[in-house]
Formats: C-alpha cells, sequence, structure tokens
C-alpha cells in the first residue's frame, strides 16, 4: 500500500464516547497511543496463534517501550475457540497475574478475538477497560466498533454476552497485508452491507471499485473501512443497546449466522455466510413484495463479484434452517425480527413468518438444484 491519510472516526455514546483511529501503520506505535488510556502499567494481549505469527512480538515490544507490563494470552484461531471455557482461561491468565479494575485488555486479531476480550473485560472484576486492535477486514469495520462482546453456545450464535464498549479502537490497514485470501473476501460481504442499510452512493462504488478492492488497492480500502466505520458509528450512537435503528446491522446475518451454526462453525467462515444471507434476504424480500427484483439483482451481482458464495448450501433443508433461525439471539416472542432491503440504502424491520419463508423457500427448487458454494482454501 502507499501512504494514505488517516482519520479519526468518533462514536458518541456520553460518557462511554471513544474514537476510531484509522491510519496506516498505527499498529508500530501502539505503546504511546495505549499509555494516555491506561491507568496502571498492566496489560493483556489477547490474540490467536495466526495473529501473534505476524505481530505480537512488535506488539510486545511496543508496549514495554511505553513502559507497560504486557501478558500474552495466545488462543488457538477459529470460531470455534469462542466459547465460554476460554472465557474462563482467559480469567484464570488474569487472576493469576494479579491484574486489577483499572488494568486494561488489548484485543489483537479478528471478530472472535475481539468478542473474547470484550467479554472477558466485561466480566472480570465487574468490568476493567479494553482496546481493540482489529486485523481482519470483518473486525475492521464491524465488529470492533460498538460494544458487542460474546461468546456463541452450541445452539445458536453469539448467544452469551455483553455490551462493553472499549476505550477505542486502532485500525491499522497496512495489517490487511497479511490476511488470508479467504478471509480478506470474506470480510467485503459486511462492506457491502453497509451499503445496501445505508448508503447508496457507498453500493455504487463498491460496484465500479472491486477490481481495485480484490487487489488491496490503498486508496479504495481506505474509503471501503472508513465509510463503513462512519455508519456503524452514526448507528451506535443512535442506538447502543440494539433496541430499535441498530438492529438494521443484522441485514444478511438471520440467515448468515443459520448456515454458521448449521455448518458447525467449520464449513464456512462468518463472511461468507453473511454473503450468502444478503442474497438470500434480498430474495426473500423480493417474495415478500417489499422491495423489487432490480434490488436483489444488484445485491447478487456485487457478491459474486467479490468472489463470495450466493447460494444456499446444496444440503440445506428448510427444516434445518427455520429450526437454526429460531436460535438466534434476534427472535422475539418466538418470531424471527428480520431486516430487509426496500431500495439499495433503505431496509426495513420486519417479523418473518414461518409459513411465507417455507414458500419462498420452495422457490429455490430442490436442494440437487442448488448450486453448492464454493469454499476457497486459506
Amino acid at each position: 500500500m502507499t501512504l494514505v491519510t488517516g482519520q479519526r472516526i468518533p462514536v458518541s455514546l456520553g460518557e462511554r464516547s471513544y474514537e476510531i483511529v484509522l491510519e496506516p501503520g498505527s499498529s508500530r506505535t501502539l505503546g504511546d497511543r495505549l499509555k494516555p488510556l491506561i491507568h496502571t502499567g498492566k496489560i493483556g494481549i489477547i490474540t490467536d496463534r495466526h495473529v501473534a505469527r505476524h505481530y505480537l512480538k512488535p506488539t510486545v515490544e511496543s508496549l514495554r517501550q511505553a513502559g507497560l507490563d504486557p501478558v500474552s494470552i495466545v488462543l488457538p484461531p477459529g470460531e470455534r475457540t469462542k466459547t465460554l471455557a476460554t472465557v474462563a482461561r482467559i480469567l484464570d491468565v488474569l487472576a493469576t497475574h494479579r491484574f486489577e479494575r483499572r488494568s486494561m485488555l488489548l484485543a489483537l486479531g479478528g471478530g472472535v478475538i475481539g468478542d473474547l476480550a470484550g467479554f472477558a473485560a466485561s466480566v472480570y472484576q465487574r468490568g476493567i477497560p479494553y482496546v481493540q486492535v482489529p486485523t481482519t477486514l470483518v473486525a475492521q469495520v464491524d465488529s470492533s466498533v460498538g460494544g458487542k462482546t460474546g461468546v456463541d453456545h452450541r445452539l445458536g450464535k453469539n448467544l452469551i454476552g455483553a455490551f462493553h464498549q472499549p476505550k477505542g479502537v486502532i485500525i491499522d490497514p497496512f495489517m490487511l497485508h497479511t490476511l488470508p485470501r479467504r478471509e480478506w473476501i470474506a470480510g467485503l460481504a459486511e462492506v457491502i452491507k453497509y451499503g445496501i442499510i445505508a448508503d447508496e452512493d457507498l453500493f455504487s462504488f463498491l460496484e465500479a471499485s472491486m477490481p481495485e478492492l480484490l487487489k488491496l488497492d490503498a486508496q479504495a480500502v481506505m474509503r471501503a473501512v472508513a465509510r463503513s466505520c462512519e455508519i456503524k458509528a452514526e448507528v451506535v450512537a443512535e442506538d447502543e443497546k440494539e433496541s430499535d435503528r441498530r438492529r438494521i446491522l443484522n441485514y444478511g446475518h438471520t440467515i448468515g449466522h443459520a448456515l454458521e451454526s448449521l455448518g458447525g462453525y467449520r464449513r464456512l467462515i462468518h463472511g461468507e455466510a453473511v454473503g450468502i444471507g444478503l442474497v438470500a434476504e434480498a430474495d426473500l424480500a423480493v417474495h415478500l413484495g417489499i422491495c423489487g427484483k432490480d434490488v436483489a439483482t444488484r445485491i447478487r451481482r456485487l457478491v459474486q463479484a467479490a468472489g463470495l458464495p450466493d447460494q444456499l448450501p446444496s444440503r440445506t433443508s428448510f427444516g434445518a434452517l427455520w429450526g437454526a433461525m429460531q436460535h438466534d439471539k434476534k427472535v422475539v416472542g418466538g418470531n424471527v425480527i428480520g431486516v430487509w432491503p426496500v431500495r439499495l440504502g433503505e431496509v426495513v424491520i420486519r417479523p418473518l413468518a414461518q409459513e411465507a419463508c417455507a414458500a419462498w423457500f420452495r422457490t429455490l427448487g430442490s436442494p440437487s438444484q442448488r448450486r453448492k458454494p464454493a469454499m476457497r482454501k486459506t
């Protein structure tokens, strides 16, 4: 990447307000950036083996040079690590090293690490501060912002968690260069989501610039990440605890989370499942009479252009899909609450009846008629 200008994006939440710092190379000066935010020297670095290989040593050195006392906790990578057992392991380390209420955690990794570190921070001594340093595209544009933390349950994704806002989010787009190709492409699903729910201009930019984004062009990446963070910050500021407007961020995730769960968090990674969800839920919206076919067509074409899967896995049955959707945390009073596009840049929140969903599912044809989503190697 060539050098591009940094940006600071405020997340306005009263006394819980913080900044998203989007700046190339910012990960190299973490110690100096974090020192004003921490009241004691002790700081726990939560990361996974893949990220540690690239970034743990320079992070530890930067913190020590700033006079801080880092303690590293390196976890196995992947969604299957996001459990209460892993949180207990983190808490054991914090207690053993005598972390105090004013000590801090640093989430160095993707969405799984951010969720784990944030949840551990929310429950240790009833809440200690933490900072997000996201290393994946999904985390940089979505999961690191907004204070949602938690772990998965065997019956559903993110069923156990808490709202706990970070003290800051430090995004270094240079870190995306060490991201496996599959993870990079998967992250584009969340960027596409923002264009669908809130900004048609962003969607049009993605349509025109997808070739550049796939090549990690510096200017294209900065614009996509910055605009995504701006939208996420605006929505979170309006609705911190997801009681109303923040639910629009779930677009593509009702079906996406169900597919992740059905695959045991092994077959599809998060962004791939969301990519399918973006297309499927747009198609459902057409079936429900909420939007026109042109909207669903543009969404499918952009998802395909990004290299994301756009079809339900061939063996998915309606009973299994609907059952998995029933375990989603967005279910209210037994009703699945969906987010549906009206047009690009505008969505509505409405419940989904089982009969209507079943009628839509029948339009997809038999499982053998559906294409198997292409899985990419890491």
